[in-house]
């Protein structure tokens, strides 16, 4: 096995120009760079975070819509539309299971 020390620019894109030297060992058989390493370990570090942005997003959103549609099933109830208001209320009940499996993952993140 033959071992290489080297010392080299590693380039990472954190919104700015970052640039600085690693040492470290090569040996044959290294068959990736550590630019991909670096790249998928800053890809999932960033879908991580917006994972769980978007999750409570998701969340509050719905919250927000569930509002609204308990406002409107009142409404349909005073137009004598009680069917519409009995599937509006339905979908408010999915939704809100919706928000459970949501705090889960968000619980799991």
């Amino acid at each position: 096995m033959n071992i290489k020390n080297d010392s080299h620019e590693h380039d990472h894109s954190h919104g700015g120009d970052c640039s600085h030297v690693h040492e470290h060992c090569h040996m044959d058989g290294h068959n990736h760079t550590h630019d991909q390493d670096n790249a998928l370990g800053h890809e999932k570090g960033k879908d991580e975070k917006t994972l769980k942005i978007l999750l409570k997003h998701w969340i509050e959103h719905n919250k927000s819509h569930e509002d609204s549609f308990s406002a409107w099933i009142s409404k349909a109830k005073g137009m004598g539309k009680m069917e519409t208001s009995q599937y509006i209320e339905k979908a408010v009940k999915f939704m809100e299971q919706a928000d459970e499996m949501l705090q889960k993952a968000e619980e799991h993140m």
